[in-house]
């Protein structure tokens, strides 16, 4: 599933951004060196980002792992097969009514 093209294209961007990044990172602490005071914020605050923005990938591929789990398990569990397609109409949207109505009922009791 991480392996699919949007996912890749995801894992591409994600690695050319931290990239990108670490070497703006290195590029404001060579401005800074020569003499540019305001580049000492951006020479750590590139390398900051480039942190943010790999822990956000790493949340969101552990986010997608854990999805994938769990509808696993649910298509697997009793009554997976009770459940109707899309196709088949009026039955998916008499199911979808009885889930939304059922959980309603959940909530309330909570």
């Amino acid at each position: 599933m991480l392996l699919r093209p949007r996912w890749l294209a995801w894992h591409a961007f994600a690695v050319l951004a931290t990239a990108g990044m670490l070497y703006l990172g290195d590029w404001q602490l060579h401005r800074a060196l020569s003499g540019n005071e305001l580049s000492w914020a951006y020479t750590f605050e590139w390398p900051l980002f480039a942190v943010f923005g790999v822990y956000f990938w790493i949340k969101s591929l552990r986010d997608e792992l854990r999805e994938a789990g769990a509808s696993a398990q649910v298509s697997d569990g009793p009554g997976a097969e009770a459940r109707p397609t899309p196709a088949d109409g009026e039955a998916y949207v008499a199911w979808l009514k009885s889930e939304v109505q059922h959980r309603s009922r959940w909530q309330r009791r909570r």
